[in-house]
C-alpha cells in the first residue's frame, strides 16, 4: 500500500526520519508531503507516531490529468470500492498548482462524478445516500498529474487533543515537537520555555522524552473505515503503551509573564499527562537565571504581526539578547519571523533553519556556542 504524509514546509526532513524509525520505505518527497510504501498497520501506527506530520493518507493512485476528460477517466480507474462501502459519505475536496485544471470546484465535481460511476458499476446502485462513515478524498494536482487520496487522519494530527485552551496565536503541536527534535532535548538538561503561551513546547518536549506516542489520546478517521480491520488500532496502541519510559532524568519549565497562560498551561499539561516532567509558573522571561543548571531555552516569543506591535517586538528581542546572555553556556532556540532578529537580539545564530508557523515564514535562531555572563 501507498500513504501520502502531509507536513509544514520545513519539516520534511524530520518527518522522512519519522518513517524511517516505524520501518517504512520513502518513494518520493516533495515540499510538505512525503510518499511511502507501508502494510495495512502502517495506517494505524503512523496516525500514532508521526510527531510532526499534519495528516496521513492512504493513496488510491497518481495520472496525468490535462483535461477534464483525462481526470475523469483516471479518477474512475482507480479501485474506489476497496475503501467506499455503498453508504460511504465521501465529500472532494484539493488543491491544484501549475496545472491546466486550475479551477478547484469544477475538479471536485469532476472527481466526484467519476467516483460516482465507478461505485455504480461496482455495487448495482443508481444513488448513493451517503449516510455511513465519512471518506474524506483529497486531490492533488500539480504540473498536470493529479494524485488522489483518502483522508486517514479526519481531525488533523496537530490536534493531539490535550490542548482545549490556548493563547490567542497558538504555536502548532507538530512544529512544536519539530523545535524540540532539533533543540535535542537531554535527561538532565532543563529544559525552559520562558514564553509558553499555552505550554506546547515543553509538553511536546515531555512527550517526546517519555517516547509516548503523541496520537495516543485521539480517535482518527480510519478507524471508522469498513476496510480498515478494527484490531490494527488496538494492537498499534498496546504498542504505543508498551513503549512509555519513565524519563526521570527530564524536567521542563514552562513560564509566562501572564498568570493567564500559565493556568492555561497547567490544564493543558494535566491532559497531557506529563505533570511529572513540565512545571508551570508565571515568570518574566528577562528574568531567567541559569542558577548552576545545564539548560536549554526553546522559545516561540511576539512577532509582532499578531501579539503585538512590531517595535515593542523589536525591544523585547533586545532585551532578550541581555537577559539570555547570562546563563553563559546553555543552548538557546528561538523562533521569530523578524528578518532582523539577529541584530537586535545582539547576536548572530550559529544557524538558522527556515520553518514556517501556519503561512508565517520564520526562522529557528540556534546558538550553540556559550557567551561569557555580563
Amino acid at each position: 500500500m501507498e500513504y501520502v504524509a502531509t507536513c509544514l514546509f520545513g519539516v520534511e526532513r524530520m518527518l522522512a526520519d519519522e518513517i524511517d524509525a516505524l520501518g517504512y520505505k520513502r518513494t518520493e518527497t516533495s515540499d510538505g508531503r512525503i510518499t511511502f510504501e507501508g502494510d495495512a498497520a502502517a495506517i494505524a501506527r503512523c496516525n500514532l507516531w508521526l510527531r510532526t506530520a499534519e495528516r496521513l493518507y492512504v493513496k488510491l493512485g497518481a495520472f496525468g490529468a490535462e483535461t477534464f476528460d483525462a481526470l475523469f477517466e483516471g479518477t474512475k480507474a482507480l479501485p474506489w470500492e476497496e475503501w467506499l462501502d455503498r453508504d460511504a459519505c465521501f465529500p472532494v475536496t484539493g488543491h491544484s498548482l501549475k496545472s491546466a485544471l486550475f479551477s478547484v470546484p469544477d475538479c471536485q465535481a469532476i472527481i466526484k462524478k467519476a467516483i460516482v460511476e465507478r461505485l455504480k458499476g461496482k455495487y448495482g446502485l443508481s444513488w448513493f445516500g451517503e449516510t455511513g462513515a465519512k471518506y474524506r478524498v483529497e486531490f492533488f494536482i500539480f504540473r498536470d498529474r493529479a494524485t488522489l487520496m483518502i483522508d486517514a487522519s479526519g481531525t488533523p494530527l496537530h490536534k493531539r487533543g490535550y490542548r482545549l485552551a490556548s493563547n490567542d496565536a497558538p504555536l502548532r503541536e507538530t512544529l512544536a515537537a519539530a523545535l524540540v527534535k532539533l533543540s535535542r532535548p537531554r535527561e538532565g538538561v532543563l529544559f525552559r520555555d520562558p514564553f509558553c503561551g499555552s505550554g506546547t513546547i515543553p509538553i511536546e518536549a515531555a512527550l517526546m522524552m517519555t517516547n509516548t506516542a503523541p496520537g495516543l489520546g485521539r480517535s482518527f478517521a480510519a478507524e471508522e473505515f469498513a476496510s480498515v480491520d478494527k484490531r490494527l488500532f488496538a494492537l498499534a496502541r498496546e504498542e504505543a503503551e508498551a513503549a512509555k519510559t519513565a524519563a526521570e532524568g527530564f524536567e521542563a519549565w514552562a513560564s509566562d509573564i501572564d498568570p493567564k497562560f500559565v493556568s492555561i498551561t497547567k490544564g493543558n499539561i494535566r491532559r497531557a499527562g506529563v505533570g511529572a516532567h513540565v512545571k508551570a509558573f508565571v515568570a518574566d522571561a528577562l528574568d531567567i537565571s541559569a542558577d548552576g543548571r545545564r539548560g536549554t531555552v526553546v522559545c516561540n516569543p511576539p512577532y509582532g504581526e499578531r501579539l503585538s506591535d512590531r517595535r515593542a517586538c523589536e525591544e523585547l528581542y533586545a532585551a532578550m539578547g541581555r537577559a539570555f546572555a547570562r546563563l553563559g553556556p546553555w543552548q538557546i532556540y528561538v523562533l521569530s519571523s523578524h528578518e532582523d532578529f539577529e541584530s537586535f537580539y545582539g547576536r548572530r545564530a550559529d544557524k538558522v533553519r527556515k520553518l514556517y508557523n501556519g503561512m508565517i515564514k520564520c526562522g529557528f535562531y540556534q546558538f550553540f556556542r556559550p557567551v561569557r555572563s555580563e
